[in-house]
C-alpha cells in the first residue's frame, strides 16, 4: 500500500543525466536525419529542454574536400570580424546562413552561419603545419579572440546542428529530415554543474571527431590541465569538450588506434591488467603509465563520431546505460534499448556493452 505523500514509480525524476543515441551504415547508405530525430526523442524525459543536438556524417558531399565551419554568433557585432580573419587565413568557397525554421520551443538564437573553407597555401606553407593543424589552431584562435563567437563545427563532410531545447525541437527547427548521411549521433541534455546555453549544448566537435556524452568527468581539471599544454583551449563551459580534445590529441596527434585511445580513457584496473598475458599487460601498463592524467573518471557513456565510424564507451563501473543493437548493414547505439527499437523494431541482435568495453563500428571497407 502507498503510504501518504509517498511518490510513486515514475512521479520523480532520476537525473541518470542525458540521452545518447547514434546510427551507422556500414555500406555507406546515406538516410536523412528523421530517423535519429525519432531515435532521440523517445528518451525525452532523460533531458530537460536545456540541449540538444545532433551530428551528421556524409551530410556534405559537395564540398567533401572542404572544412565545414558551422558558427555561432551570440554577438553580431563581431561576425565581420570574423569573417575577415578566416579571409586572411581560408579560401572560402561558399558561405550562408544555416537553414532554420521558426520554433516556438527554441528561443534567443545567435546567428547561425556555414562556411566551406581551405587554408590558404602561402598561409598553411608558412605556418609548416598540415591543414588539420592549422585549421584547429585557426578555430581556438576564433573562440578564444572574438567575444560571442563559436566555432562549433569544423569537420569535413560533417556537420554539428545542437541548440537550448529539447532534442526533437532542434531537430525541427535546424530541418534535419534535409541532411543525409551515412551515420548521426544525437544528444538530450540534462546539465547538472554546468550551464545550459548554445554553445554548451552536445554534440562537442573537433575537426572530424565529435563527441556525445552522458554522465559526470570527475576527473575533469585534471585531464583539462594536460590537454591544454598542448594549445587546446576549454572554453565551453561543460566537461564534456575536454573529451572532444582528449580524443583529437590521442589519435590526430598522437597516432594511437581508436582502440587504444579507448584504452587511456577508460583504462583497466590495475588488478586487472596483471591478470593478463604478457602483450597486453605490457601495452596497458605503458598507456597507463604515459597518459595517466587522461583516464577519465566518474560515471559516463559516450558516442564518438568520426570520419567513416563511430565508437561507443562506457566507463569502468558501466555506470551509465548503453545498448547495441544490430540489423543487417546497420548498427544502433542509445542510452536505452526502446530508443533503438523505435527505429527498428526487429533487430538481429541486441547487446549491453561491458565497462569500458569499446565498441569500433566502421563503413566497410571498398
Amino acid at each position: 500500500m502507498q503510504k501518504e505523500g509517498q511518490m510513486r514509480e515514475g512521479q520523480v525524476r532520476i537525473p541518470s543525466g542525458c540521452a545518447i543515441s547514434g546510427v551507422i551504415n556500414r555500406d555507406g547508405r546515406r538516410v536523412d536525419g528523421g530517423a535519429i530525430a525519432k531515435s532521440i526523442a523517445v528518451m525525452h524525459d532523460r533531458s530537460n529542454g536545456l540541449g540538444g543536438g545532433f551530428a551528421g556524417y556524409g551530410i556534405y558531399p559537395e564540398y567533401k574536400d572542404f572544412y565545414a565551419f558551422h558558427i555561432f554568433y551570440t554577438n553580431p557585432t563581431k561576425k565581420s570580424d570574423c569573417e575577415k580573419f578566416l579571409e586572411e587565413h581560408f579560401e572560402i568557397i561558399n558561405l550562408s546562413k544555416i537553414p532554420t525554421r521558426k520554433h516556438p520551443k527554441i528561443t534567443n538564437e545567435p546567428l547561425i552561419w556555414r562556411y566551406f573553407v581551405m587554408p590558404l597555401p602561402t598561409k598553411l606553407s608558412d605556418s609548416q603545419l598540415d591543414g588539420d593543424e592549422y585549421t584547429l589552431r585557426c578555430v581556438f584562435k576564433i573562440n578564444t579572440s572574438f567575444d560571442g563567437v563559436y566555432v562549433f563545427s569544423s569537420g569535413k563532410n560533417m556537420g554539428v546542428f545542437k541548440a537550448v531545447g529539447y532534442p526533437e525541437d532542434v531537430a525541427e527547427f535546424y530541418r534535419l529530415d534535409g541532411y543525409s548521411g551515412y551515420s548521426w549521433v544525437a544528444h538530450g541534455r540534462y546539465p547538472t554543474n554546468t550551464p545550459g546555453w548554445w554553445g554548451g549544448a552536445h554534440p562537442f566537435a573537433v575537426l572530424d571527431f565529435s563527441v556525445v556524452h552522458n554522465g559526470e568527468i570527475s576527473s575533469y581539471d585534471a585531464n583539462r590541465r594536460f590537454i591544454e599544454m598542448f594549445g587546446y583551449k576549454c572554453t565551453l563551459q561543460t566537461d564534456t569538450e575536454v573529451i572532444t580534445y582528449i580524443w583529437d590529441y590521442l589519435v590526430r596527434r598522437k597516432k594511437l588506434t581508436l582502440n587504444e585511445t579507448a584504452e587511456v580513457i577508460a583504462a583497466p584496473f590495475w588488478e586487472k591488467i596483471k591478470t593478463m598475458n604478457e602483450s597486453d599487460r605490457e601495452r596497458l601498463t605503458y598507456l597507463r603509465t604515459v597518459y595517466s592524467s587522461l583516464l577519465i573518471t566518474g560515471p559516463f557513456s559516450i558516442i564518438v563520431g568520426f570520419e567513416g565510424g563511430l565508437l561507443a564507451l562506457n566507463d569502468r563501473l558501466k555506470l551509465r546505460s548503453m545498448v547495441v543493437g544490430e540489423k543487417n548493414d546497420t548498427v544502433y547505439i542509445a542510452s536505452e534499448e526502446s530508443a533503438i527499437r523505435e527505429i527498428e523494431p526487429s533487430l538481429d541482435r541486441v547487446w549491453a556493452p561491458s565497462g569500458g568495453e569499446a565498441v569500433l563500428v566502421k563503413l566497410y571497407e571498398k
